[in-house]
């Protein structure tokens, strides 16, 4: 029997329009229909807004219940989508920004959604969206045609889409397009784009290209070009996971392929218990009476016996003195210290895999279908995506670091306006090349916040030298893996940044891309920002060169007689124990102690809400070296984003300030 392929889509139901009105989303939730669309549609809606961390606990339908209870403003409560029968969802710009979850979409589609309408899409979250059967579209003009009751053609959903994408929306979700593609009812276009000059995500897709996916052939890999759009299959070197996202990968395998289906080539999978371990240390009393403690457990024993089952290497919790202290390692810092190899492709169930992409790898986040299919087949669905390459000169001046320079690019109108979703962000120029390799990580990984596809720095010495010295492998090996961009590829944009004239930077509250000067901040402020809290770690802050910058500071402070500031708690989280070992080397740990910082193991902790250095109150302030900032992201307090160096200076300060504040 052939697989069912939708051609038209009926909608009825309600429309709920997610302004920044409260009272008319109140209005709606209680049952007021609206007759047009209102103003001032909320814009940046992330993914921590639709399924707070906290809910993600659940990964069945229980998660539906607490659909958009994190959105700004505190108006949706729990049950309030499912109980308001609504089938549309209509919101602003950059819908379904920040973490890969695919338990967001799922949970608007389990309350009843059948449509998500906004002004822009994210890239992950769009693809999420697709792989479970939830349309979406950013033509607000489909809204009178739901509301009239019309059979709607399915081409109205799959407009502007790539040729594979297209077909996933027309046959209702990933599994179902796989079925109908195994039993040769439909296949992939053949690549037949001539040769060109490639950019360096594009060579390498086009050489990891799946060209015949039956296992009887091998998987033939590779074509002779791609351009941008081409829709394809890509064979992966490194697949992971962790346990926010392994138990809802694991029943989507069984259920598309089995409960005997076998992982294939279990050597190239890999496994995080990162995201969670200290997580019982601060939840509240009000989560533990929701049961959600026994939930978060849950995660830990589903991802331990599938990844056993399977033959899985498993990263998992640390003991050291006969307690459990931590995890081995937060995946992204781990992928770059063991795991990943210039040239490969890389992917992952977080939005931060990217970060991988400073060793010139093609590293990007997928959701938990993507990876349950590419467990069975080894490979992910890709549109090659368009890049804008990013020139970097000069020098940084002292106290500015790469972090600076990415909340200066992200504070620029071309991403706030949403216009780089999904576009690779390809970092080059002899700016870039005096970099250390931990600095050219912090901008891979943040390559995500602005919306990018991932984020490319093309391999060299540095990189040679850093796997030489951390894996003992071969450097000819390594440097024959080296994938360069072609002379004459083509870009969607180019930009030139002259890295001497950025200074110290901080985004505000709320979004990574609310970049202003740390100088500007006391006058937009009112005053000084004093702060509550300051925490350095997370994969973005949490890496060696990270622990030098910390260290810089702390030591001058010392020096001067200060230390951490009365009423101010700074955490210090490393991003591996390799990098705790680092430190310790290096007399940090000592230091850091005598500077008045409270130590954490590896873990993501603080950054997702689940460890020390989250806000309990909504008053609370924090200056932080993460990634990013939504509502909600590390608790219900403000959080400023700024470099290791702002930070660790803040910390001593009691405010925000500058690191050359401390003299």
């Amino acid at each position: 029997m052939a697989i069912e392929r939708r051609t038209t889509v009926k909608l009825s139901g309600r429309i709920l329009y997610l302004t920044e009105d409260p009272d008319l989303l109140r209005r709606q939730l209680a049952g007021e229909d609206l007759p047009s669309v209102p103003d001032r549609l909320i814009d940046n809606i992330s993914t921590d807004e639709i399924t707070p961390g906290w809910a993600c606990y659940y990964y069945d339908e229980t998660i539906g219940r607490y659909c958009l209870v994190g959105l700004r403003g505190g108006v949706v409560d729990k049950d309030a989508l499912r109980n308001g029968a609504f089938t549309v969802i209509v919101s602003g710009r950059s819908k379904g920004c920040g973490s890969s979850r695919e338990v967001a979409p799922y949970a608007e589609m389990v309350t009843g959604a059948r449509l998500i309408v906004a002004r822009s899409i994210e890239k992950i979250y769009g693809q999420n969206c697709q792989n479970i059967g939830l349309l979406t579209t950013t033509d607000f003009g489909l809204l009178e045609r739901v509301r009239r009751g019309e059979e709607i053609p399915i081409a109205e959903f799959t407009r502007g889409l790539d040729p594979v994408s297209a077909e996933v929306v027309a046959y209702g979700g990933l599994f179902a397009y796989n079925r109908a593609r195994l039993a040769g009812e439909v296949s992939p276009p053949r690549i037949t784009t001539a040769p060109r000059p490639m950019t360096l995500c594009e060579k390498i897709i086009a050489r990891h290209a799946v060209t015949d996916a039956r296992r009887d052939h091998g998987g033939a890999l590779g074509v002779v070009a791609v351009a941008p759009g081409d829709a394809l299959f890509v064979r992966t070197d490194v697949r992971f996971s962790h346990e926010y996202t392994t138990p809802q990968a694991e029943g989507l395998f069984r259920a598309g392929f089995g409960d005997d289906a076998r992982v294939t080539e279990p050597e190239t999978v890999f496994a995080f218990r990162d995201h969670l371990t200290f997580l019982e240390s601060v939840m509240s009393k009000e989560h533990v009476a929701m049961g959600l403690d026994a939930a978060a457990r849950k995660l830990k024993v589903v991802q331990e016996g599938f990844t056993s089952a399977q033959s899985i290497k498993l990263f998992g919790e640390v003991e050291r003195g006969g307690a459990t202290v931590g995890s081995e390692a937060i995946c992204h810092n781990k992928v770059i210290e063991e795991l990943a190899l210039p040239g490969d492709v890389v992917c992952g169930t977080d939005s931060h895999t990217c970060m991988a992409g400073a060793l010139g790898c093609f590293a990007f986040g997928v959701g938990s279908t993507d990876m349950a299919n590419a467990w069975y087949t080894r490979d992910v669905r890709v549109a090659v995506p368009e890049t804008v390459r990013f020139v970097l000169h000069g020098a940084l001046p002292p106290g500015v670091t790469a972090k600076d320079v990415m909340l200066h690019i992200l504070s620029q109108p071309f991403w706030r306006g949403g216009q780089g979703i999904g576009k690779v962000l390809e970092f080059a120029g002899p700016g870039i090349a005096a970099l250390p390799l931990d600095e050219r990580a912090t901008l891979t990984n943040m390559a995500v916040e602005a919306g990018g596809f991932t984020g490319i720095v093309e391999a060299d010495e540095v990189v040679t030298d850093y796997l030489v010295r951390q894996r003992g492998l071969d450097a000819e090996a390594v440097r024959a893996r080296i994938v360069r961009a072609d002379p004459g590829a083509s870009y969607a944009h180019s930009f030139e940044v002259d890295l001497a004239t950025l200074e110290p930077m901080v985004a505000t509250p709320g979004d990574p891309r609310n970049g202003v000067p740390v100088r500007t901040l006391r006058d937009k402020a009112g005053g000084d920002v004093k702060i509550d809290i300051a925490y350095g770690g997370s994969c973005t802050g949490g890496k060696k060169h990270d622990m030098d910058l910390y260290a810089s500071v702390l030591e001058r402070a010392l020096r001067s007689g200060r230390k951490v500031a009365p009423g101010v708690r700074l955490y210090i989280q490393f991003g591996s124990q390799d990098i705790r070992r680092y430190a310790e080397e290096k007399g940090y740990l000592a230091l850091f102690a005598r500077a008045g910082v409270t130590l954490v193991d590896p873990s993501c902790g603080a950054c997702i809400k689940a460890g020390p250095g989250v806000s309990v109150t909504r008053d609370e302030v924090t200056v932080s070296a993460i990634n990013r900032n939504f509502p909600g992201r590390s608790g219900p307090g403000q959080v400023y984003l700024a470099s290791p160096l702002v930070v660790a200076a803040s910390a001593i300060a009691g405010h925000i300030v500058a690191p050359d504040a401390l003299g």
